[in-house]
């Protein structure tokens, strides 16, 4: 299907950032260079639904400002680090509110990613289990401005919420999310929606999201390769994240430099592909498609700023979901 251009008004809904472009690079590995990266596109949560249709066909997502209110999001990360504070992660003299790292403390020792590479602590690890059960946190899971905005935007009835959410952080110099595409870790059920959402205020060098733009043609051709790998598997490990056929840890790389020249080797087309980053602000969302590649920058934030967010997936009600992802809340053991 042909997508229409921007109308003036709605290019005018456009936010553009600064002429100078971001440092981006991922836990290892050097800085991409220049000419492969840039800004994501903002765009005003007032030009109408079929503008943002359109975006988030063309690009693959659509990054919106201010959907949610700014306030409610630094509500949930004061309670989050309320919750972990006792992990001694917090500069002393700082609020919970803040969520300013103590520089003095081993990055590795508050690592709160999730996934494989959690702190060795038990203590630390029950703490991050038990922060996503916390009522702060399962309100906004049920905020109106966030869930009524994804029924219209998609054209649902109802929508459903994956129970198994994933809300996680990265101190200055520690680990990262590293680079993938969501469907990786999703292969059970029909496609869905990612809701990205930064809970606080990270410049471009703080740990937020890039995206490489232009990116789900690959992501697509990427899954229909490990899918063709796996066809002797079982039907439960051709699902599984981290079958024989992946990553230890089910990313496609942690060294952003090295993916993006294999990708460019790989799916060389005309199509100019780049990593783009963002200054995030409270109450910002950035939707995605389930194959669009992307992945945690490094926190290089000069203040000492923790990053903290939240990733959302969700359905059309009556869809095939991921059941797998329907079960509890994510646990240290769950596999997934």
């Amino acid at each position: 299907m042909a997508v229409p251009h921007l109308t003036p008004d709605a290019a005018h809904e456009l936010i553009y950032e600064p002429q100078q472009l971001p440092n981006l690079r991922s836990n290892y590995g050097g800085y991409l260079d220049q000419s492969s990266v840039g800004w994501l596109k903002k765009t005003s949560a007032h030009i109408s639904l079929d503008e943002m249709r359109m975006r988030f066909e063309t690009d693959g997502y659509l990054f919106i400002k201010g959907l949610v209110p700014r306030e409610d999001i630094l509500d949930v990360r004061e309670v989050y680090f309320e919750h972990i504070r006792s992990t001694g992660i917090l500069k002393p003299g700082t609020s919970p509110r803040e969520g300013i790292f103590d520089a003095t403390q081993d990055p590795l020792v508050h690592n709160g990613v999730g996934g494989r590479d959690l702190p060795e602590d038990v203590e630390r690890q029950k703490l991050l289990e038990s922060a996503h059960t916390l009522p702060a946190y399962l309100a906004f899971l049920e905020h109106s401005d966030l869930r009524d905005f994804i029924r219209r935007f998609m054209g649902w009835d109802k929508d459903v919420v994956l129970k198994r959410t994933l809300l996680r952080h990265n101190v200055p110099n520690g680990l990262s999310t590293g680079c993938h595409y969501d469907r990786i870790f999703l292969r059970a059920g029909e496609d869905f929606l990612t809701a990205w959402v930064p809970i606080g205020d990270y410049t471009a060098d703080g740990g937020g999201f890039m995206y490489l733009v232009g990116s789900t043609d690959v992501g697509k051709a990427m899954e229909a390769d490990f899918m063709e790998r796996a066809e002797h598997l079982t039907p439960e490990e051709r699902i599984d994240g981290f079958n024989q056929n992946m990553a230890r840890d089910g990313q496609l790389s942690h060294n952003v430099v090295e993916l993006d020249a294999d990708i460019k080797a790989k799916y060389s087309s005309s199509k100019r592909r780049r990593w783009l980053g963002a200054n995030y602000g409270a109450g910002d969302v950035v939707f995605h498609n389930p194959y669009m590649i992307h992945g945690a920058g490094k926190n290089e934030d000069s203040l000492g700023k923790i990053r903290l967010g939240t990733d959302l997936r969700y359905y059309r009600e009556g869809s095939r979901v991921d059941e797998r992802w329907m079960r509890d809340v994510w646990r240290l053991d769950d596999g997934l």
